[in-house]
């Protein structure tokens, strides 16, 4: 199953895609389902543009009972940047009084790779909705997020084959006192994926999300040096669980997490996609076992092999 899907779900409402506008039928209430708002760039006879579709869907859909949006193709998304949803967003703030989550940027591998995605700068709509809860992006191309802050939010995710290391840093800086669940797929740098360990030190040193109690640090290549920070790192005392998956974990990264402080308070650990061998995967899971931990190893990868060089892949990066 690949990593990049349309949600099934989001603030725990069903995904629902508003009809085009030749399309007839019954639609459910305003509050009762995640709206998905999409437009298919490939389709000869499609005359609407986004701010067509985000019109329609103000003027059918009663705005002020609308709890969650969920973006998926606004257009030819790899020549047009999301600043025009993030506009709409924002400019709709007095008719979308209900409005609790977001998640910009819902596209599956065949409509777009995910680097192909450009995104902008995001956070006029946290602005927009100081009472907004949950906020998703996926793709990190051309993706600013500089330091907000916001009293309401409680999940933040980034899904990206690249994650800039500006957007980390101001993830860091940002002042989030209810962030529960934070989401990053920190991704290769070959995707604009350069973030480092430093920029992650004031998440990791922990009083910074006082409220934080899911930290995903995921899909990178540099996974076994955020398991090694980690397993030092302040935060983790106040984790439920953690998620190093996706990535390119491998038995010195997963010695790391066994060597450093105890983890078996943990609720859950994640880290499916690894590189681990069966004897290490068998100690981690040894370990964590006699606490009642939920440990996910699934989905073991083998490194490529060329020459006399070993090439660990993430499970996302273009």
């Amino acid at each position: 199953m690949s990593c990049v899907e349309h949600l099934k779900e989001l603030h725990g409402l069903p995904a629902f895609d508003f009809p085009g506008p030749a399309e007839r039928g019954e639609l459910p209430a305003a509050g009762a389902v995640a709206w998905r708002l999409a437009l298919d760039p490939y389709d000869d006879s499609e005359d609407e543009d986004f701010g067509g579709l985000w019109d329609r869907f103000l003027e059918t859909v009663d705005p002020a009972g609308v709890r969650a949006i969920v973006v998926g193709p606004w257009g030819e998304v790899y020549d047009n940047d999301s600043g025009g949803v993030v506009r709409s967003l924002a400019d709709a703030r007095d008719r979308l009084t209900a409005l609790r989550a977001v998640f910009i940027g819902d596209l599956e591998m065949e409509e777009a790779e995910i680097s192909w995605i450009e995104q902008c700068d995001v956070t006029p709509v946290l602005d927009a909705y100081p009472l907004l809860e949950e906020f998703g992006i996926r793709g990190g191309t051309g993706l600013r997020f500089p330091a907000v802050g916001h009293q309401r939010l409680r999940t933040l995710r980034f899904q990206a084959g690249g994650l800039p290391g500006e957007v980390v840093r101001g993830v860091a800086a940002a002042e989030l006192p209810a962030l529960e669940h934070l989401d990053m797929w920190l991704g290769v740098e070959e995707y604009s994926g350069d973030a480092t360990v430093a920029d992650l030190a004031p998440i990791l040193a922990g009083g910074r999300f006082p409220a934080l109690r899911h930290l995903g640090l995921q899909d990178s290549e540099l996974q076994d040096e955020i398991a090694a920070a980690v397993a030092s790192a302040p935060v983790v005392a106040q984790l439920e669980s953690l998620s190093l998956s996706m990535g390119t974990l491998t038995d010195t990264g997963a010695e790391a997490l066994l060597r450093g402080q105890p983890l078996t308070h943990l609720r859950r650990l994640d880290l499916r996609h690894h590189f681990l061998s069966e004897s290490m995967a068998e100690r981690i899971g040894a370990a964590f076992a006699s606490a009642g931990t939920e440990v996910d190893l699934s989905d073991p990868q083998t490194p490529h092999r060329w020459r006399d060089e070993e090439w660990r892949y993430v499970a996302v990066s273009e």
